[in-house]
């Protein structure tokens, strides 16, 4: 990447700050959070704020051991100064982005030049999923940037001549610590099994004493367990058991049908991260080259990428983000092959061309495809035989040709790539081809994610809305979601009864009850036939029970 030689000394962290401000705040509040994630954390927030007790995490005013709070804290500070609202739920993934690319930069910096820094946040700015993430609501983007600083300062640990081990050390304990307080066990298990490994490739030269061993220890107990000290004092081992109990059942079983072959996360990394991916394997497969320090830290990243991919892919639930923190190690092998290419070590590679194409040329079709096919949905909604996404696509969305931008705008990014790549601008090429990638997702982000949510969920979210200020009781019947909660703004439970569906079905209901289901369990929930039918709108049935007399 072309850097000028003389500029003001933080120049480069205040434009990154500023790029990724452009990039990962705007739209994220115009769009309602996606069902389940985005909402069941939301709501955790939302629930925080109205009870004051801030330490725990509750859903429907219960305890909730699937996740611990760190998140749930930021989104709960974030939506006490902007509101309970979709922005406020977003911002923390949106500032967490910009902190991401000044880590990477730093990081690439450090380790190898300032071009390498630049060159990492070009490609992740530039891959689809790593883009989207940081728009979202989910608990991921935070916990993968703690779990890559701890393996980032850990790494330095494994060079003897390194001099500020205690110093590193104590900051990747911290960073696990905080890790553990995000999501869970799952990040002591992932750091543990890094370590195994480069342990056995080190042919089990240790390269921590037992008391720097003790020390890291030490600081991630006292970080990481402190929270669940403060729940085992207040309620028991119970909440510790029942939280193990969940995660051990989300490596063993599908969790809510979530499953899929053993090779679904290679695909979600090869496809949702173009085109890093397409670099990365070349990444993957080069020969080491460089200091001590750089091959030691694209070791640590190799370890890191095949842990996390192989661990997930063992894990029976399968569910797109589990592998996002390969994000990091995969867009690192990426501008490593990419680094060395632009140095002059290394060519332009047919495979870099032929997956570009391939996969470019494949995405790029679609996003200029779907606005048309929009418009002409009656034409194949015959064909699809799923009720429920038949009624979905019945949603009055007003799509143009002009939706079909950011498609274009990716199919022309890849034509001049080549045209560079012809001229031997590879450079340029490189830059062509991210910044591309990056002005298309912004696009998308814009225009196409705000016409296809209202398809998906549109409809049920306006019916929540509608009963805000109602005092009822809504049940969901036939699937799961966490949305009635969060956009009816669900109160405080008064009637521990209404919690029974079969109370709420046949008991003497004390307020209105408002039955949510699907279309296609409709004719197999007979029992809500007793009821008024008050609507259905693309998919979504509602049923109304009157007070009991």
């Amino acid at each position: 990447m072309i850097i000028p030689k003389s500029y003001p000394k933080y120049l480069p962290e205040l434009l990154i700050v500023l790029i990724g401000s452009i990039l990962f705040i705007p739209f994220i509040g115009k769009v309602h959070l996606f069902d389940w994630d985005e909402i069941n954390f939301a709501e955790a927030a939302r629930e925080m704020l109205i009870t004051k007790k801030y330490s725990s995490v509750q859903i429907d005013y219960l305890p909730f051991w699937e996740k611990p709070p760190l998140f749930i804290w930021l989104q709960a500070i974030s939506m006490k100064f902007f509101g309970v609202n979709e922005f406020a739920a977003r911002l923390p993934n949106a500032l967490c982005g910009i902190l991401t690319l000044l880590c990477l930069y730093r990081a690439g910096k450090r380790i190898f030049n300032e071009q390498f820094g630049v060159l990492w946040v070009v490609i992740y700015c530039g891959t689809f999923l790593t883009f989207l993430y940081f728009k979202s609501g989910i608990i991921d983007p935070v916990f993968n940037l703690l779990i890559f600083l701890s393996v980032y300062y850990l790494s330095f640990t494994s060079l003897r001549s390194f001099t500020k081990r205690n110093q590193y050390l104590i900051i990747s304990g911290v960073f696990l610590g905080l890790a553990i307080l995000t999501k869970g066990p799952v990040a002591l298990l992932v750091l543990i099994l890094c370590a195994l490994v480069i342990l056995i490739l080190s042919k089990f030269k240790a390269y921590l004493s037992f008391k720097e061993l003790l020390l890291f220890a030490l600081i991630v107990f006292l970080v990481g367990m402190s929270w669940f000290g403060i729940e085992i004092y207040h309620n028991g081992f119970w909440f510790i058991n029942t939280f193990i109990t969940y995660q051990i059942r989300l490596l063993q079983t599908q969790d809510a049908g979530h499953g899929g072959p053993f090779f679904y996360h290679w695909i979600v990394l090869l496809i949702g991260c173009f085109p890093a991916s397409i670099f990365a394997i070349k990444g993957i497969a080069s020969k080491q080259n460089g200091t001590e320090e750089q091959v030691n830290f694209r070791k640590w990243m190799l370890v890191l990428f095949w842990v996390v991919l192989i661990l997930f892919s063992l894990v029976k639930t399968k569910i797109v983000h589990y592998s996002s923190l390969c994000y990091f190690p995969l867009t690192f092998l990426a501008a490593y092959a990419i680094h060395y290419m632009l140095k002059g070590y290394t060519h332009w590679k047919r495979i870099y061309s032929i997956g570009i194409i391939f996969f470019g040329v494949i995405v790029s079709s679609a996003l200029i495809a779907l606005p048309y096919l929009m418009m002409i949905k009656e034409k194949f909604i015959p064909l699809i035989k799923d009720p429920f996404a038949v009624a979905n696509l019945q949603a009055k969305v007003s799509w143009s040709f002009l939706d079909s931008i950011g498609g274009l705008i990716l199919l022309a990014g890849i034509l001049i790539t080549f045209v560079f790549v012809k001229q031997k601008k590879i450079e340029m090429a490189v830059f062509t081809l991210f910044a591309s990638v990056t002005i298309t997702m912004y696009i998308a982000s814009a225009l196409l994610v705000p016409k296809i949510e209202p398809i998906s969920q549109g409809a049920v979210i306006r019916f929540y809305e509608s009963k805000k200020n109602e005092d009822c009781y809504i049940q969901v019947m036939g699937f799961k979601s966490y949305a009635h909660y969060f956009y009816a703004d669900k109160k405080p439970v008064t009637n521990p009864t209404s919690r029974d569906v079969n109370w709420l079905l046949n008991g003497k209901n004390d307020k209105v009850v408002y039955f949510v289901t699907k279309i296609q369990y409709t004719d197999k929930l007979e029992q809500l036939s007793r009821y008024q039918k008050i609507g259905e709108e693309n998919g979504f049935v509602f049923f109304k029970r009157e007070v009991y007399k």
